[in-house]
């Protein structure tokens, strides 16, 4: 019997769209994502380097590219938080301990929350016995210590706890540690579809 259920945050609660971080980028100048890049953006989501730095790796690739363009392209991934999505999250809230558990960074939380205002993060922040974003707890998804870490801290059985994500190797990562989950195929489901599928 499920008690507990974690969820991801992009794509699952907010829709992104991460073609036109791409495409903002390209259009400053970058002529390719690369693994320099990759590697750039998993240290900022993990807390290890600060936002000056970051900027200023991007800008290694994209020197004409000013901090606020940067930032504005960098943003662009952030898309509409449906309601309905929340008022899904609050009754849910109601019957389970809820967690959320997102590799991200201080840009896009900064940027969700100045789009959607303090009413609304702080609604949905309510729904959670505990918030988790990689770039405060320096580990990212999937690496295992991360879901163990949110075991520990909360004394959460895996067998008994749901992990959502729309990534597979982030859900494969949960199942290996005996979670329940479910990988959300975005475009084709719906957090709200939670009920029909039979897992909880």
């Amino acid at each position: 019997m499920i008690n507990a259920i974690i969820f991801d945050f992009g794509d699952v609660f907010i829709n992104l769209d991460k073609q036109a971080t791409v495409d903002g980028l390209k259009n400053l100048g970058l002529t390719q994502w690369n693994e320099d890049l990759d590697l750039l953006n998993i240290q900022f989501e993990t807390g290890k380097i600060s936002q000056e730095k970051f900027i200023g790796g991007i800008q290694k690739h994209i020197p004409n590219a000013s901090t606020e363009e940067i930032l504005k392209a960098w943003s662009a991934i952030l898309l509409d938080f449906p309601l309905y999505r929340l008022e899904f999250l609050q009754m849910l809230s109601k019957k389970y301990r809820l967690f959320l558990l997102s590799n991200t960074d201080a840009i896009h939380i900064e940027t969700f929350e100045q789009n959607n205002g303090a009413s609304f993060y702080g609604d949905f922040y309510k729904c959670f016995e505990k918030v988790y974003f990689s770039f405060e707890i320096a580990m990212r998804k999937p690496n295992l210590e991360i879901y163990n870490y949110v075991l520990n801290k909360h004394d959460l059985q895996a067998k008994r706890t749901l992990f959502i994500d729309d990534k597979k190797e982030n859900t494969d990562a949960a199942l290996s540690l005996g979670f329940q989950v479910w990988n959300l195929q975005v475009g084709k489901e719906d957090v709200v579809d939670l009920f029909n599928k039979n897992i909880i």
